[in-house]
């Protein structure tokens, strides 16, 4: 490879980079976001006498996720296993917020 190769794809190593921090930053930013309607979702839950834990819903969004991620071409089951830490974060969330 010439060093004219080397210094393109260095540049373009760095660019890649650069966007995956800003995705990473997007992600941090989304999470958040469902973090506080998680807690909100808690509030409801509260008003409505349902309880924090739904493991009915919690399984129907795993399953929703997954054949999300199957039509996008990545493999469910990475994706199935960061889901069920997000559910969790948002279960955690919802029973932090109980008065």
């Amino acid at each position: 490879m010439s060093a004219d190769g080397t210094s393109d794809a260095a540049a373009e190593l760095a660019r890649c980079r650069e966007e995956i921090e800003r995705i990473d930053d997007e992600i941090v930013r989304l999470l958040a976001r469902r973090v506080a309607l998680g807690k909100r979702t808690a509030a409801l839950k509260r008003a409505a006498g349902l309880p924090i834990l739904d493991p009915t819903r919690e399984a129907a969004v795993i399953r929703r996720i997954t054949a999300a991620a199957r039509d996008a071409g990545i493999a469910p089951e990475p994706i199935r296993e960061v889901f069920w830490q997000i559910v969790g974060m948002s279960r955690h969330a919802q029973e932090e917020s109980a008065p």
